[in-house]
């Protein structure tokens, strides 16, 4: 890649899928019995997870089979990985050397320890004897290896950084700060390998139930043929429009975010037709490559597949998946929109032609998109009600009436597809580009949103667990990919039934094989990762590291907030997404959260890890080594290193988000109405917009620097409108600490109180603060409403101490780092009460006028000076 990278010219598309295929699936591809033995262990690993997420697992699989499903699933992907991926770049692709085989074979059966010898590690009572530990310390190496080989050496060496500190910590070399006792070889490898602590922690755990049906889902569906389909729709509804392949790129991209968890995969999916139409058009090589590498990188964070992190979220956070993607779901389109008008001033600026002769009037395209979305989430959202009447009216044949309906569904759709074309994928470098018409083949792949709807219907509405729910998405595109070969040449009236059947069990194979392949990785770095959560829950070095990012940032909160970004990024550079998000949360999402309770700041954790997991993605476009930035410059032909600077400026906004939702959480719909949800919709669209004409230097024409400046202080405001207002008027006014039971007394229904306590801590015995928030619900006196929060005040010496709440009272928990019994009192500090402060909301009101004044200052340039609009 790098020669070619040198000689800064485009890969073929032979190339191109090598280098997806070398970084997602595995370099090697033997031929013959060994090729297909693989493909057999690749099809049996799919069907094993389709069954084991099944409702029938119970009664098929034996329970030891189940309880031990996470070492099965790391065997599959060790084996695998030693059988797909070469040790070196010289290293043999078309053969299987014998080194390889036996890495793998032995590696499955390490990871397969525990379930192997399971009688002998309950009796011993979970703990390591002599044989464990030498087994388990292969099992790490030969992980670490397998990482190497499909992650890249970043994540096997932070991984084996971490173990070393686990035995080494207590060596005089390791400075005094992060220093601890270290640990003997066989508590340590008990910690990493028997128990569920390390290698077979949480994330493994969620690899194996959630995201490999994620993958395969997405693996099943790209072979169905929906990628093309989703990005003809996009070309059709956008190509026409000035820079309309870049706005059709972010679209597209948006849609295969869906199926492909590899931001790499999705760059050259959609990149190899939409970068050369881009250049035509006018943008440079690096331009067009970093339009697709942030389309594509967002792909990741938009509901409702976000890849693998949102599952893990919902473990870590421990809230159900469909609050993660509420959470999730605002910040990820408002990031979209400012993506397309990225492009959109990019075109304007240059002036650049349109595609074809079609003249569409943009109100009607974007009113056919938004009815088109709107509809969609209307029909996921209606579903419900004819599934209630069924279920009421036969309740016992509900389940198989339902199936026939969605069959019957299925099948009125694919009459409708065979009606049509089928739709080729087309050569974006022919003389003569021929857009796709919306009216004319949206017909042919309506059936493609069947899965996608039974998913998001268990998902959203009947919420199931993910895991389920991708199980019977994945069953109808078992019955897609069977039949639609077939059924379609019996609607057309054609006679090759047969080889149609044919190619739709090859197709399904295939599928089967690749969802497989795609999970090496994530497999892997879920297991790898495991090792550093186990060195963080073994050593106490979280607490360590909350101490000394404190101590680096002096307590300030945005200092802190922007250390913990550039950790992200800087992990990033050699981690997958999925890995990142990982170390960083066990590592981080704590510190921020305790640090700004200290700092009077309540941040919610989802807000925090969602923080982590934007600027975990940001890592594939950084420069030097953003992965999908080189994927891109590979396409289009450009220059990496200036492909991803640029990707990152236009990133820029997924870089402010974070830090805007950790300071306002109404981003987030976190505590908001159906009313205040709209509302700070239209107003997060509006700020993002601003921000991203404020940053690229053009609003209605070219922008003076001071009204580039005007204009990201008017996102502020729109972004920020409580911050605005605590300036003019302060949300709470400051009560002594004496005065604390009357000020309970006195707040009305639905108001919070803040308590700042101060108290030795209990493990250092130093002192430290944190906030409390008390939200005030139903009538009572002061002393009544502080029972209900277990709060028992003593007040000696003008001293308001705290005694220890009672255990399962809300602060119960919050508190317990606080040593009630040494000599020092834990003691109320200060008391914030609310005071009456009008809605942040009035801030919208001066901050649009201003932005107005700077529409009609610009609009007089234009009619003064002729500078086209």
């Amino acid at each position: 890649m790098t020669d070619n990278q040198s000689e800064n010219r485009a890969l073929s598309e032979e190339e191109l899928q090598d280098l997806v295929a070398s970084s997602d699936a595995g370099a090697r591809d033997p031929a013959g019995g060994v090729g297909t033995l693989l493909a057999v262990v690749a099809v049996v690993w799919s069907l094993f997870q389709v069954l084991l997420a099944s409702p029938l697992a119970n009664y098929i699989l034996p329970g030891d089979i189940i309880n031990n499903s996470r070492q099965v699933h790391l065997a599959f992907a060790v084996f695998l990985a030693f059988m797909a991926y070469p040790a070196f770049k010289s290293s043999p692709r078309h053969y299987i050397p014998i080194a390889d085989w036996v890495l793998g074979l032995v590696g499955a059966f390490i990871a397969m320890y525990g379930f192997v010898f399971y009688q002998k590690i309950v009796d011993a009572g979970g703990l390591a004897d002599d044989m464990d530990k030498w087994f388990a310390l292969a099992g790490l190496l030969i992980l670490f290896e397998g990482a190497r080989r499909a992650l890249g050496p970043a994540m096997a060496i932070i991984a084996t950084i971490f173990l070393a500190y686990v035995f080494f910590g207590a060596s005089d070399l390791v400075p005094d700060v992060i220093r601890w006792k270290g640990a003997s070889l066989k508590k340590a490898m008990s910690h990493m390998w028997i128990t569920s602590e390390g290698v077979f922690g949480i994330a493994l755990g969620v690899s194996t139930k959630f995201v490999f049906l994620f993958v395969l889902f997405g693996a099943l569906l790209d072979k169905a043929g929906a990628g093309n389909y989703f990005i003809k729709m996009a070309f059709g509804a956008l190509g026409h429009l000035k820079g309309g392949p870049a706005k059709a790129a972010v679209v597209g991209s948006a849609a295969t975010g869906l199926i492909s968890g590899s931001s790499i995969a999705n760059v050259v999916t959609t990149g190899t037709f939409t970068i050369p139409l881009m250049k035509r058009v006018g943008f440079s090589s690096e331009k067009a490559g970093a339009v697709e590498v942030a389309s594509s990188v967002n792909g990741q964070i938009m509901p409702p597949v976000m890849g693998a992190a949102a599952f893990l979220m919902v473990e870590y956070v421990g809230i159900s998946y469909v609050e993660v993607i509420t959470h999730a779901f605002l910040p990820a389109t408002i990031s979209y929109i400012a993506l397309v008008y990225i492009v959109h001033l990019e075109a304007v600026k240059s002036n650049m032609p349109v595609l074809g002769n079609r003249v569409v009037s943009m109100g009607k395209t974007i009113g056919g998109m938004a009815l088109f979305f709107f509809g969609f989430a209307g029909l996921c959202y209606g579903v419900q009600y004819p599934v209630g009447w069924i279920v009421s009216a036969m309740p016992n044949a509900s389940a198989t009436v339902m199936s026939l309906l969605i069959f019957a569904a299925y099948a009125g759709l694919l009459w409708l597809a065979a009606s049509v074309p089928d739709l080729e994928p087309d050569d974006p470098n022919a003389e003569e580009v021929e857009l796709p018409v919306v009216g004319e083949i949206y017909k042919s792949g309506l059936y493609y949103l069947l899965p996608i709807i039974v998913l998001v219907y268990f998902l959203m509405i009947e919420q199931k667990s993910p895991g389920l729910s991708a199980f019977w998405a994945t069953m109808l595109l078992f019955v897609i990919l069977l039949t639609q070969r077939p059924l379609k040449a019996i609607f057309r009236g054609e006679s090759d039934t047969a080889n149609a059947i044919k190619a739709g069990v090859a197709d399904l194979i295939q599928g089967l094989i690749d969802g497989a392949r795609n999970m090496i990785g994530i497999g892997l770095a879920t297991a790898t990762a495991g090792v550093i959560v186990g060195t963080v829950t073994l050593t106490g070095v979280g607490q360590v590291m909350a101490d000394l990012v404190e101590f680096l940032s002096g307590g300030n909160l945005i200092l802190m907030l922007v250390m913990v970004g550039l950790l992200s990024l800087i992990l990033g550079m050699g981690l997958p997404t999925t890995a990142n998000y990982i170390v960083v949360s066990s590592l981080m999402a704590g510190v921020v959260v305790e640090l700004g309770a200290q700092s009077g700041l309540i941040v919610p954790l989802i807000a925090v890890h969602l923080f982590v997991f934007y600027f975990g993605i940001m890592a594939d476009v950084t420069p030097p080594v953003g992965l999908a930035s080189f994927a891109a410059a590979a396409v289009s032909g450009g220059d990496a290193i200036k492909t991803g600077f640029v990707a990152f400026f236009y990133s820029l906004r997924t870089v402010a988000l974070p830090f805007v939702f950790i300071f306002n959480t109404d981003l987030l719909l976190i505590d908001v109405t159906w009313m205040q949800g709209i509302l700070v919709f239209i107003t997060a669209s509006i700020a993002i917009l601003v921000f991203t004409a404020g940053t690229m230097g053009w609003f209605l024409t070219k922008s003076r620097i001071y009204e580039s400046v005007v204009l990201v202080a008017i996102a502020f405001a729109l972004f920020r409108p409580d911050f605005v207002m605590d300036r003019i008027q302060p949300p709470f006014q400051i009560v002594e600490p004496s005065g604390f039971a009357t000020a309970v007394g006195n707040a009305k229904d639905g108001q919070e109180l803040r308590i700042v306590v101060s108290g030795p801590d209990f493990d250092t015995g130093e002192a430290k603060e944190t906030t409390l928030v008390m939200p005030i619900k139903g009538d009572g006196t002061g002393d009544e409403r502080l029972n209900e929060f277990g709060v028992m005040l003593l007040e000696e010496d003008g001293v308001v101490k705290m005694e220890e709440p009672l255990f399962g009272t809300p602060f119960s928990d919050t508190m317990s780092s606080f040593d009630f019994y040494a000599d020092t009192p834990v003691q109320i500090a200060t008391v914030q009460a609310p005071s009456d402060q009008i809605a942040k909301e009035w801030v919208f009101i001066p901050a649009l006028i201003l932005l107005a004044l700077v529409a009609l200052m610009q609009r007089a340039r234009i009619s003064r000076e002729g500078v086209p609009a």
